[in-house]
Protein backbone atom coordinates (compact mmCIF):
# COMPACT_ATOMS: atom_id res chain seq x y z
CA UNK A 1 0.00 0.00 0.00
CA UNK A 2 1.19 3.26 -0.69
CA UNK A 3 1.63 5.97 2.27
CA UNK A 4 -1.70 7.53 3.70
CA UNK A 5 -2.11 10.77 2.18
CA UNK A 6 -2.01 12.58 5.46
CA UNK A 7 0.78 10.44 6.84
CA UNK A 8 2.73 12.18 3.76
CA UNK A 9 1.64 15.68 4.68
CA UNK A 10 2.96 14.73 8.06
CA UNK A 11 6.09 13.86 6.67
CA UNK A 12 6.59 16.64 4.75
CA UNK A 13 5.76 19.08 7.50
CA UNK A 14 8.77 17.76 8.98
CA UNK A 15 10.86 17.57 6.21
CA UNK A 16 10.39 21.40 5.81
CA UNK A 17 10.57 21.83 9.37
CA UNK A 18 14.05 21.26 9.25
CA UNK A 19 14.10 19.97 13.02
CA UNK A 20 17.25 18.54 14.69
CA UNK A 21 17.40 15.00 14.66
CA UNK A 22 16.98 13.41 18.15
CA UNK A 23 20.43 11.80 17.32
CA UNK A 24 21.84 14.69 17.27
CA UNK A 25 20.86 16.60 20.18
CA UNK A 26 21.46 16.25 24.13
CA UNK A 27 19.03 13.98 25.80
CA UNK A 28 17.74 16.82 27.39
CA UNK A 29 17.44 19.00 24.44
CA UNK A 30 15.43 15.77 22.99
CA UNK A 31 13.17 15.55 25.40
CA UNK A 32 11.98 19.18 25.49
CA UNK A 33 11.42 18.62 21.76
CA UNK A 34 9.19 15.62 21.99
CA UNK A 35 7.58 17.50 24.91
CA UNK A 36 6.82 20.35 22.81
CA UNK A 37 5.41 18.76 19.66
CA UNK A 38 4.11 16.00 20.85
CA UNK A 39 0.45 17.31 21.36
CA UNK A 40 0.41 18.85 18.40
CA UNK A 41 -1.52 16.40 15.95
CA UNK A 42 -3.41 14.59 19.29
CA UNK A 43 -6.85 14.00 19.46
CA UNK A 44 -8.73 16.50 22.01
CA UNK A 45 -8.12 15.91 25.53
CA UNK A 46 -11.31 14.19 26.94
CA UNK A 47 -12.59 15.27 29.95
CA UNK A 48 -12.21 12.81 33.60
CA UNK A 49 -13.79 12.48 36.91
CA UNK A 50 -10.49 12.62 38.34
CA UNK A 51 -6.40 12.86 37.16
CA UNK A 52 -4.63 12.43 40.08
CA UNK A 53 -0.85 12.55 40.37
CA UNK A 54 1.16 9.82 41.94
CA UNK A 55 4.36 8.86 43.41
CA UNK A 56 5.10 5.14 43.31
CA UNK A 57 7.60 3.21 45.35
CA UNK A 58 10.64 1.31 43.44
CA UNK A 59 12.43 -1.22 44.32
CA UNK A 60 15.49 0.34 44.85
CA UNK A 61 14.29 2.80 47.09
CA UNK A 62 13.50 5.54 45.03
CA UNK A 63 10.03 6.42 43.86
CA UNK A 64 8.75 7.13 39.94
CA UNK A 65 5.85 9.11 39.02
CA UNK A 66 2.51 8.15 37.77
CA UNK A 67 -0.56 9.61 36.98
CA UNK A 68 -4.19 7.65 37.50
CA UNK A 69 -7.10 8.71 35.17
CA UNK A 70 -10.68 7.77 36.20
CA UNK A 71 -13.35 7.87 33.74
CA UNK A 72 -16.28 8.19 36.20
CA UNK A 73 -16.77 8.63 40.10
CA UNK A 74 -15.61 5.67 41.80
CA UNK A 75 -18.26 2.88 42.82
CA UNK A 76 -16.78 0.06 45.56
CA UNK A 77 -19.87 -1.83 44.90
CA UNK A 78 -18.61 -2.28 40.84
CA UNK A 79 -15.01 -1.25 40.70
CA UNK A 80 -13.63 -0.44 37.63
CA UNK A 81 -10.85 -2.43 35.22
CA UNK A 82 -7.52 -0.72 34.56
CA UNK A 83 -4.91 -0.50 32.08
CA UNK A 84 -1.08 0.28 33.23
CA UNK A 85 0.07 1.92 30.48
CA UNK A 86 3.64 2.67 29.58
CA UNK A 87 4.79 5.67 27.23
CA UNK A 88 6.76 5.28 24.03
CA UNK A 89 10.06 7.37 23.72
CA UNK A 90 13.35 4.95 23.09
CA UNK A 91 13.68 4.75 27.13
CA UNK A 92 14.85 8.29 26.38
CA UNK A 93 12.14 10.61 25.82
CA UNK A 94 8.84 10.99 26.70
CA UNK A 95 6.55 11.27 29.71
CA UNK A 96 2.92 10.99 31.49
CA UNK A 97 2.25 14.19 29.84
CA UNK A 98 3.21 13.32 26.05
CA UNK A 99 0.39 10.26 26.37
CA UNK A 100 -1.68 12.81 28.35
CA UNK A 101 -4.36 12.72 25.22
CA UNK A 102 -3.47 8.93 24.58
CA UNK A 103 -4.54 7.74 28.19
CA UNK A 104 -7.46 9.86 28.49
CA UNK A 105 -8.91 8.47 25.19
CA UNK A 106 -8.47 4.93 26.43
CA UNK A 107 -9.90 5.64 30.10
CA UNK A 108 -12.73 7.18 28.75
CA UNK A 109 -13.59 4.77 25.42
CA UNK A 110 -12.40 1.31 27.01
CA UNK A 111 -14.32 1.95 30.17
CA UNK A 112 -11.77 1.67 32.47
CA UNK A 113 -9.11 3.11 34.70
CA UNK A 114 -5.62 4.08 33.65
CA UNK A 115 -2.30 4.23 35.54
CA UNK A 116 0.38 6.14 33.28
CA UNK A 117 3.69 4.99 34.51
CA UNK A 118 6.85 8.23 34.65
CA UNK A 119 9.58 5.42 34.70
CA UNK A 120 12.63 6.47 34.63
CA UNK A 121 14.62 7.67 31.46
CA UNK A 122 18.19 7.07 30.14
CA UNK A 123 20.96 7.83 29.89
CA UNK A 124 20.71 8.74 34.01
CA UNK A 125 18.85 5.60 34.36
CA UNK A 126 20.09 2.23 32.57
CA UNK A 127 18.76 -1.12 31.68
CA UNK A 128 16.90 -2.71 33.39
CA UNK A 129 15.73 0.11 35.80
CA UNK A 130 12.60 1.15 33.26
CA UNK A 131 11.53 -2.99 33.61
CA UNK A 132 11.97 -2.69 36.86
CA UNK A 133 9.93 0.75 37.38
CA UNK A 134 7.23 -0.66 34.78
CA UNK A 135 6.57 -3.88 36.85
CA UNK A 136 7.01 -2.40 40.53
CA UNK A 137 4.29 0.22 39.23
CA UNK A 138 2.51 -2.66 38.12
CA UNK A 139 2.39 -4.62 40.94
CA UNK A 140 1.37 -1.44 43.21
CA UNK A 141 -1.68 -1.07 41.48
CA UNK A 142 -2.46 -4.79 41.99
CA UNK A 143 -1.81 -4.15 45.30
CA UNK A 144 -3.66 -1.30 46.40
CA UNK A 145 -6.19 -1.33 43.66
CA UNK A 146 -9.18 -1.66 45.88
CA UNK A 147 -8.24 1.75 47.65
CA UNK A 148 -9.16 3.36 44.30
CA UNK A 149 -12.59 0.96 43.71
CA UNK A 150 -10.10 -0.92 40.92
CA UNK A 151 -10.49 -4.77 40.19
CA UNK A 152 -7.06 -6.61 40.27
CA UNK A 153 -8.20 -9.15 38.73
CA UNK A 154 -9.26 -7.21 35.64
CA UNK A 155 -5.85 -5.27 35.10
CA UNK A 156 -3.98 -4.75 31.29
CA UNK A 157 -0.60 -3.42 30.44
CA UNK A 158 -0.05 -1.71 27.45
CA UNK A 159 2.23 0.98 25.66
CA UNK A 160 3.94 2.21 22.59
CA UNK A 161 7.29 1.48 20.99
CA UNK A 162 9.75 0.98 24.13
CA UNK A 163 6.47 1.33 26.29
CA UNK A 164 5.26 -2.05 24.09
CA UNK A 165 8.25 -3.31 24.92
CA UNK A 166 8.06 -2.93 28.73
CA UNK A 167 4.19 -4.33 28.82
CA UNK A 168 4.98 -7.03 27.02
CA UNK A 169 7.95 -8.19 29.70
CA UNK A 170 5.63 -6.47 32.32
CA UNK A 171 2.99 -9.33 31.65
CA UNK A 172 5.47 -12.44 31.67
CA UNK A 173 6.70 -11.07 34.97
CA UNK A 174 3.40 -10.93 36.01
CA UNK A 175 2.37 -14.50 35.15
CA UNK A 176 5.48 -15.32 37.25
CA UNK A 177 4.27 -13.44 40.38
CA UNK A 178 0.87 -14.85 40.22
CA UNK A 179 -0.84 -11.14 38.90
CA UNK A 180 -1.33 -12.24 35.31
CA UNK A 181 -2.87 -9.27 33.39
CA UNK A 182 -6.14 -10.32 31.43
CA UNK A 183 -4.73 -8.39 27.57
CA UNK A 184 -0.98 -6.80 26.79
CA UNK A 185 -2.07 -4.05 24.10
CA UNK A 186 1.40 -3.19 22.44
CA UNK A 187 1.45 -0.44 19.81
CA UNK A 188 4.42 -0.86 17.24
CA UNK A 189 6.46 -2.26 20.06
CA UNK A 190 10.34 -3.19 20.10
CA UNK A 191 11.23 -6.84 20.47
CA UNK A 192 14.52 -6.98 19.02
CA UNK A 193 17.85 -6.86 20.13
CA UNK A 194 19.96 -5.87 16.98
CA UNK A 195 17.67 -4.07 14.71
CA UNK A 196 19.05 -6.58 11.59
CA UNK A 197 15.09 -6.85 10.18
CA UNK A 198 14.50 -6.41 6.71
CA UNK A 199 11.96 -3.71 7.38
CA UNK A 200 14.83 -1.60 9.93
CA UNK A 201 16.97 -1.63 6.00
CA UNK A 202 14.09 -0.99 4.23
CA UNK A 203 12.94 1.85 5.91
CA UNK A 204 15.81 3.23 7.73
CA UNK A 205 15.38 7.23 6.31
CA UNK A 206 12.27 9.24 5.98
CA UNK A 207 9.68 7.28 7.94
CA UNK A 208 9.54 9.66 11.10
CA UNK A 209 11.82 6.82 13.04
CA UNK A 210 15.18 6.62 11.92
CA UNK A 211 17.88 4.07 11.99
CA UNK A 212 20.63 6.91 13.73
CA UNK A 213 17.82 7.70 16.48
CA UNK A 214 16.94 4.05 17.00
CA UNK A 215 20.95 3.42 17.63
CA UNK A 216 20.59 6.88 19.61
CA UNK A 217 18.06 5.54 22.00
CA UNK A 218 19.35 2.22 22.88
CA UNK A 219 22.54 3.27 23.25
CA UNK A 220 21.53 5.94 25.66
CA UNK A 221 19.95 2.95 27.29
CA UNK A 222 21.92 -0.37 27.76
CA UNK A 223 25.09 -0.89 29.85
CA UNK A 224 26.87 -2.49 27.35
CA UNK A 225 26.12 -4.57 23.78
CA UNK A 226 25.58 -7.58 26.49
CA UNK A 227 22.53 -6.08 27.68
CA UNK A 228 20.75 -6.12 23.73
CA UNK A 229 20.76 -10.07 24.36
CA UNK A 230 18.87 -9.85 27.52
CA UNK A 231 14.89 -10.90 26.72
CA UNK A 232 13.60 -7.83 28.72
CA UNK A 233 15.58 -5.83 26.35
CA UNK A 234 14.40 -7.78 23.64
CA UNK A 235 11.86 -10.02 23.88
CA UNK A 236 11.93 -11.49 20.73
CA UNK A 237 15.26 -13.06 20.17
CA UNK A 238 17.44 -12.71 23.63
CA UNK A 239 18.85 -15.48 25.12
CA UNK A 240 20.00 -14.26 28.32
CA UNK A 241 17.53 -15.33 30.88
CA UNK A 242 14.96 -15.66 28.28
CA UNK A 243 11.84 -17.44 30.19
CA UNK A 244 9.21 -19.67 28.57
CA UNK A 245 6.46 -17.42 26.85
CA UNK A 246 3.54 -20.10 27.40
CA UNK A 247 0.51 -19.21 29.25
CA UNK A 248 1.21 -15.38 28.91
CA UNK A 249 -1.95 -13.18 29.06
CA UNK A 250 -3.68 -12.54 25.33
CA UNK A 251 -2.23 -10.59 23.35
CA UNK A 252 -3.24 -7.30 20.61
CA UNK A 253 -0.24 -6.54 18.63
CA UNK A 254 -0.53 -3.21 16.01
CA UNK A 255 1.89 -2.45 13.58
CA UNK A 256 2.43 -0.55 11.13
CA UNK A 257 3.64 -0.68 7.39
CA UNK A 258 6.08 1.52 6.82
CA UNK A 259 7.51 1.15 10.48
CA UNK A 260 10.92 -0.07 10.92
CA UNK A 261 9.80 -2.13 13.53
CA UNK A 262 7.23 -4.09 11.87
CA UNK A 263 8.73 -7.24 10.90
CA UNK A 264 9.93 -7.76 14.77
CA UNK A 265 6.23 -6.70 16.07
CA UNK A 266 4.94 -9.58 13.42
CA UNK A 267 7.74 -12.27 14.37
CA UNK A 268 7.01 -11.20 18.02
CA UNK A 269 3.33 -11.97 17.38
CA UNK A 270 4.23 -15.03 15.91
CA UNK A 271 6.87 -16.23 19.09
CA UNK A 272 3.47 -15.59 21.12
CA UNK A 273 1.79 -17.77 18.74
CA UNK A 274 3.75 -20.54 18.56
CA UNK A 275 3.59 -20.90 22.37
CA UNK A 276 0.29 -21.62 22.38
CA UNK A 277 -1.08 -17.75 23.50
CA UNK A 278 -3.98 -15.72 22.15
CA UNK A 279 -2.74 -13.39 19.94
CA UNK A 280 -4.56 -10.72 17.44
CA UNK A 281 -2.28 -8.88 14.71
CA UNK A 282 -3.29 -5.96 13.34
CA UNK A 283 -1.07 -3.87 10.73
CA UNK A 284 -2.40 -0.61 9.67
CA UNK A 285 -1.72 -0.23 6.15
CA UNK A 286 0.21 3.16 4.97
CA UNK A 287 0.80 3.94 8.64
CA UNK A 288 3.87 5.11 10.32
CA UNK A 289 5.97 4.92 13.59
CA UNK A 290 4.17 6.95 16.06
CA UNK A 291 0.84 7.43 14.20
CA UNK A 292 -1.20 6.27 17.21
CA UNK A 293 -0.33 9.89 18.45
CA UNK A 294 -1.78 11.49 15.26
CA UNK A 295 -5.36 10.65 15.93
CA UNK A 296 -6.16 14.79 15.37
CA UNK A 297 -4.94 14.75 12.16
CA UNK A 298 -5.19 11.17 10.61
CA UNK A 299 -8.35 9.03 10.32
CA UNK A 300 -6.95 6.07 10.24
CA UNK A 301 -5.24 6.62 13.88
CA UNK A 302 -8.74 7.61 15.52
CA UNK A 303 -9.78 4.34 13.54
CA UNK A 304 -7.15 1.88 15.01
CA UNK A 305 -7.22 3.64 18.76
CA UNK A 306 -11.00 2.55 18.54
CA UNK A 307 -9.90 -1.08 17.67
CA UNK A 308 -7.43 -0.69 20.62
CA UNK A 309 -10.25 -0.04 22.82
CA UNK A 310 -12.43 -2.34 21.56
CA UNK A 311 -9.84 -4.76 22.31
CA UNK A 312 -9.45 -3.40 25.90
CA UNK A 313 -13.24 -3.80 26.26
CA UNK A 314 -12.89 -7.01 25.58
CA UNK A 315 -10.82 -8.50 27.59
CA UNK A 316 -12.36 -6.81 30.47
CA UNK A 317 -15.73 -7.88 29.97
CA UNK A 318 -17.09 -3.92 30.03
CA UNK A 319 -19.39 -4.68 26.53
CA UNK A 320 -19.00 -3.59 23.15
Amino acid sequence: MPLNAKIALVLDMVARAGRTPYHEMTPQEARASYEKSASVLEIATAPMHSVEDLQLPTRDGASVRARLYLPVEPQWSEPLPALVYFHGGGFTVGSVDTHDALCRMFARDARCAVLSVDYRLAPEHKFPTAVNDAFDAYAWLHAHAAEYAIDETRLAVGGDSAGGTLATVCAVLARDAGMPPVLQLLIYPGTGGHQQTESHRRLAQGYLLTAPTVQWFFNHYVRDVSDRDDWRFAPLDGTHGAPDFRGVAPAWIAVAEFDPLVDEGIAYAQKLHEAGNEVTLVRFDGMIHEFFKMGGFVDDARRAQAQAAQALRTAFGTGD
